[in-house]
């Protein structure tokens, strides 16, 4: 049985379970096949300068979650200021992990710091390396550096998935080979994103069985759209007296948008439920008329796929791998950061009589798909086993 390292930060911690999902609900899948092992590392801040810009939690390094053995490493870094040596850093913290598994193949979800780091590690190992874009690595590159970083890694990868058409091409006009380069879509749980009654989810989450119910499910960060999704909904507030919005998530953004739904004097129309499991998601979905992510950039966003699943049209921007999975009979696509174009779209989507038992039908794309995909190309990648150019 081949032996898989995966070296990704992209992946479930104890304080965020849901991280790295679809990379965790890929690779379960996979240990059929293949004797798996992921490699965690992530970057440990001094107490005296943590990041601003996300929120930073250590790791549990005695977790590891179900179905996929998972060693967790931390490697120092400063904000913004180690950002150009944490590829090397991270691999000199890795690669002794590495050498004790002896991996046959490297595949890696997230291309700057951790994929450059699996790429250093597998020219010491001489073992192909797959990188696997998931869409924030490629689509926003914070400086210089980590652009020039990235092509190089994107350049140098034995193969490099993109989970959208979309992706893919970012990934080959930074630098990654063409024919070396594939999408693979993400799927999700059939089993529980299904077509469901409206009325006996909304019975069962307490809600009105006539209100008009928009949800979103993400992040609750500023590139989500959130800022235009709230107005949207005050803006239509005379005209669907009974709308409501239900926003499913974490993010320190959340208190700006209360305050913003209260200035409107819509606050009873808005609810942020924090995070919720995989079960609570698809009975919300269930619950609601319409699914909205306006978000400024995505790659394949599983909130999408799941709300699909579930037949509930999608409102979205029409940005990324959006466009790949909604059409005009699943759903409505808007310009990102124009909230009067998206509160049209929210307005045109409720009034209008959708095929929900179509829309689920069409999007039953699971995981066991998804992992197959990626065995198919890590065995591609064992056959053929382009040498890693380290001299590119």
């Amino acid at each position: 049985m081949p032996r898989l390292a995966v070296v990704s930060s992209y992946f479930p911690i104890r304080a965020q379970p849901h991280r790295g999902h679809s990379a965790y609900q890929t690779l379960r899948r996979m240990t059929s096949w293949m004797d798996i092992r992921v490699f965690c590392p992530l970057a440990a801040y001094p107490f005296f300068w943590r990041p601003r810009n996300f929120s930073y939690v250590r790791a549990d390094p005695s977790y590891s979650p179900p179905d996929v053995p998972a060693e967790y490493i931390e490697y120092p870094a400063l904000p913004l200021v180690s950002r150009p040596l944490n590829g090397l850093v991270c691999a000199h913290y890795v690669l002794p992990h590495l050498e004790r598994f002896k991996p046959d193949l490297i595949l890696s979800y997230y291309v700057y710091p951790e994929g450059y780091a699996a790429l250093s590690a597998g020219k010491r190992l001489g073992v192909p390396v797959i990188l696997g874009a998931i869409g924030s690595d490629i689509n926003r590159i914070p400086d210089r550096i980590s652009a020039f970083l990235t092509r190089k890694a994107l350049r140098e990868a034995s193969f490099v998935l993109a989970v959208s058409e979309h992706l893919r091409d970012q990934a080959v006009r930074l630098g990654a080979s063409p024919e070396r380069t594939r999408a693979i879509r993400n799927g999700c749980d059939t089993s529980v994103f299904r077509l469901a009654d409206r009325a006996a989810a909304r019975a069962a989450l307490g809600l009105d069985a006539e209100s008009e119910v928009v949800v979103f499910v993400g992040w609750i960060a500023p590139t989500k759209g959130l800022r235009e999704l709230v107005d949207a909904v005050n803006s239509l507030g005379i005209s669907h007296p009974s709308l409501h919005l239900f926003c499913i998530g974490e993010g320190a953004f959340q208190a700006e948008l209360e305050a913003r739904a209260m200035d409107a004097g819509h606050a009873d129309r808005i609810r942020f439920l924090g995070w919720r499991t995989s079960l609570e998601v698809a009975s919300w979905l269930a619950a609601a008329n319409v699914f909205c992510l306006p978000s400024y950039a995505e790659g394949c966003p599983n909130a999408v796929i799941e709300a699909l699943a579930c037949g509930r049209p999608v409102v979205a921007t029409n940005v990324g791998g959006i466009p790949e999975l909604v059409n005009s009979e699943s759903g409505i696509l808007v310009a990102p950061q124009d909230s009067e174009a998206l509160a049209g779209a929210l307005g045109e989507a409720l009034s209008r009589r959708w095929d929900e038992a179509g829309i689920s039908q069409r999007s039953q794309r699971g995981w066991d798909q998804v992992a197959e995909e990626t065995f198919e190309i890590c065995m591609e990648c064992l056959a053929h086993h382009h040498p890693i150019d380290s001299g590119s």
